[in-house]
């Protein structure tokens, strides 16, 4: 540890603190979810459903894309109804007009005001009076309540069937005809919407709140942010200005001030020579290149999708529909990102070892490149045929489609890719524990080393749920791969690879490197593992998961501060010596990830971080706001930063092309922006209004979404995608055409 030692000890002990945290409160998810019936029965014996049924739906709504068409609990897509508010809402007015029609003959719209409020008391205590018996695990409903609940049932029943009286509809929430065409499995997931509904209305015993800590909002049942909601979200904001002005202070008086050594005449990382294993890499960005063309695309058609159903100008594309698109689409996302990352870990592992492959290193990557072709085209493949129906009902999890957002791939396809991620972890210790072993300063090599075994074992956490494991249960395990695996664990490793890589050019000395990277990981991590909480308020969980989520997520805003000179610190290497001309596309690309690493991570992710906020505006379109900014603006563009600086230092010979690139990064950057600022975020804005002024429900029913001037908003967006797309093809261009293939102007 050396003169790291403080460093070091504080990075162990928030590790050790932070997980600690996350596992303590994680017991909360087993102890304390919302409990699934043995049976719901009606007050006159009626056996409803078990809980079998209940976890045959959930099943069979996995198999339709799951959170790819609609959401549960607020998480999933955006065009499509949360199936759970929409449920409760419809349930509920059906309570209503059955009521009115008993008591006074007549519907519950032409009841008096004074009429409606009494029956709208009556409607609150019987739908938040808690019926399930813990001993017997049976719930017991009301036969009115029975009722309703057989009518919702039957709209759903039609719906995800191919009734025609509900083609427009299915056709607004950009569903195709018989989603789901075994009317037993439609029955199944109909039991499924309706404990999910349940869960929402009903208050958690010994509490003033439901499960879902009242969530979606809706006035009918006095679903209002809590008591606890409102304190904690108040005390976010405290936490974070403190945080900031922590920083602040930490910045201007800890900051080391030493002088930036001098710049090397010639780049140090070129002069150490091409590997086999170096070489072997190029092939990787082939792949990342027509993963990111192909998701560009995918992204256009699917925006699409919520104006024109299941057509493209007229063209129809029922065979490709949208819970299908909008799987390959964040899949794609996922692994042409992984990708980048994979092969700027391989290509940096003999930099490390001192220029040298560890024995048959090069087939390693050969390997691992075949591996990943594999799980691509498989996984790709098995949602085609989950989506698709055709493929047997049993085989579905494993082989098709999981149903849960960015996990959407079969288990069998996640498997093969977890063993590909650990064998990439054997060949880069292979070439790191070598290097660990020499002389010098290896604190840097060291931190590197470990974000390297966690990127290998984190994903792991995703296979730590089943086909019917509860829903609330799974959510923990998925989140601890969307938000920590993704967000912390490779935000650590690209810190500390770009600040391996400028010290290996000589631009920064390797002191200054390592204690920034020590520092830079403790300041993400503080915040953002037990931060991961922040996304789990309402699905199910108790209100010290909203506490400890509130108030350690805040604090992952506060590194985002210092960002801006971060990306100033970046682009001012590009005159610290000549050859750095050569590099300033890849630089450009990681000032950009600054600088949407405070815009999207940031502004974008603290506008729906609090608990009141995220009450109102969990699964609009201001999440997908925070998503295009966080996911492309952040890891995209760290992603082609790698990918560029690969490709400058595999042709070392060949110029970029400075008008083709220009085009490239400033149309990214461009599209991403007027993506967000014409379209998403007026729409998320729009929503959000509706959600806090009627419910949850409306903001996201196709009555609000197909406005006309919503759907203005929606055919903007094309502006913004089609000059993303210029962007992507112009990098791609550059990438694969320029550089692997022609090889490009020659220096």
């Amino acid at each position: 540890m050396g003169e790291y030692r403080k460093l070091w000890w504080t990075l162990i002990a928030v590790l050790a603190v932070t997980f600690s945290i996350l596992g303590f409160y994680g017991t909360e998810f087993y102890r304390k979810p919302p409990p699934i019936p043995a049976q719901v029965v009606s007050a006159s014996g009626t056996v409803l459903m078990t809980r079998g049924d209940i976890l045959d739906g959930q099943t069979a709504w996995q198999s339709t894309g799951g959170m790819q068409l609609g959401s549960i609990w607020g998480h999933g897509a955006y065009q499509a109804p949360d199936w759970s508010a929409d449920w409760l809402h419809r349930e509920l007015t059906t309570w209503l007009d059955l009521t009115a029609q008993e008591t006074a003959g007549k519907p519950f719209d032409a009841l008096q005001p004074g009429e409606q409020a009494k029956l709208t008391y009556w409607l609150e205590q019987e739908y938040r009076r808690n019926t399930y018996d813990l001993d017997t695990g049976t719930l017991t409903v009301s036969d009115r309540r029975a009722r309703a609940m057989a009518a919702v049932a039957d709209h759903y029943q039609r719906l995800y069937g191919n009734d025609p009286a509900l083609t427009q509809q299915r056709d607004n929430y950009a569903m195709k005809d018989n989603t789901l065409p075994d009317p037993a499995r439609r029955e199944n997931l109909t039991d499924f919407f309706f404990w999910t509904a349940w869960a929402t209305a009903t208050e958690r015993p010994g509490t003033n709140a439901t499960y879902t800590n009242n969530w979606p909002p809706e006035p009918l049942i006095s679903n209002h942010p809590t008591p606890e909601n409102i304190m904690w979200s108040l005390a976010c904001v405290m936490i974070l200005i403190a945080g900031v002005g922590a920083l602040v202070w930490g910045w201007a008086f800890l900051r080391s001030h030493e002088p930036e050594p001098q710049a090397p005449k010639n780049d140090p990382v070129l002069a150490i020579g091409l590997t086999p294993s170096q070489k072997a890499v190029g092939k990787y960005l082939f792949v990342v290149m027509a993963l990111f063309v192909f998701q560009v695309f995918l992204g256009g058609l699917t925006a699409h999708y919520t104006i024109e159903g299941q057509g493209f100008y007229g063209i129809d594309l029922s065979w490709l529909p949208y819970s299908l698109s909008r799987t390959w689409h964040v899949q794609s996302a996922i692994l042409w990102i992984a990708t980048a990352f994979l092969a700027a870990g391989l290509f940096l592992a003999p930099v490390i070892n001192g220029g040298k492959d560890p024995k048959y290193q090069a087939l390693g990557v050969h390997i691992l490149f075949a591996a990943l072709l594999i799980v691509v085209v498989g996984s790709f493949a098995g949602n085609y045929f989950a989506i698709a129906q055709t493929m047997p009902p049993e085989l579905n999890f494993w082989l098709g489609h999981q149903g849960y957002e960015y996990l959407d791939l079969g288990r069998l396809w996640q498997i093969a890719l977890f063993i590909g991620i650990l064998f990439w972890l054997g060949l880069m210790l292979r070439a790191m524990i070598p290097a660990l072993r020499g002389d010098g300063d290896k604190n840097l090599i060291a931190l590197l080393c470990v974000s390297v075994v966690a990127i290998g074992l984190f994903y792991g956490s995703g296979l730590f749920y089943g086909e019917r494991t509860h829903i609330t249960i799974m959510e923990y395990w998925r989140w601890w791969v969307v938000h920590l695996w993704v967000e912390g664990i490779f935000e650590v490793f690209a810190t500390t690879a770009l600040a391996f890589i400028f010290s290996s050019m000589g631009l920064v000395s390797r002191r200054i490197a390592t204690a920034a990277a020590l520092t830079s990981a403790s300041l993400f991590m503080v915040g953002g593992v037990p931060g991961t909480f922040h996304h789990l308020y309402f699905s199910g969980t108790t209100t010290p998961v909203m506490a400890v989520g509130a108030a350690f997520s805040a604090l992952e805003v506060v590194p985002l501060i210092v960002l801006g000179y971060e990306a100033w610190e970046h682009w001012s290497y590009r005159t610290r010596a000549p050859w750095m001309q050569r590099v300033k596309w890849p630089l450009m690309c990681f000032v950009a990830v600054a600088f949407w690493n405070m815009l999207g991570a940031g502004v974008f992710g603290f506008m729906i971080n609090t608990p009141v906020a995220l009450f109102y505006l969990q699964g609009l379109n201001t999440t997908a706001v925070h998503a295009h900014a966080a996911l492309f603006g952040v890891y995209g563009f760290l992603s082609l930063g790698f990918v560029l600086l690969i490709l400058r230092y595999l042709r070392s010979e060949i110029l970029f092309n400075e008008r083709l690139m220009k085009t490239g990064f400033w149309a990214l950057n461009a599209g991403l922006v007027l993506m967000i600022f014409t379209s998403l975020l007026p729409v998320g804005l729009f929503q959000f209004q509706a959600s806090t002024s009627v419910g949850m429900w409306y903001a996201r029913s196709d009555t609000f979404l197909q406005q006309p001037f919503l759907e203005t908003l929606r055919w903007i967006r094309t502006f913004g995608d089609v000059v993303f797309i210029i962007g992507a093809v112009a990098v791609a261009w550059q990438v694969v055409i320029l550089g692997l293939w022609r090889k490009g102007a020659r220096a």
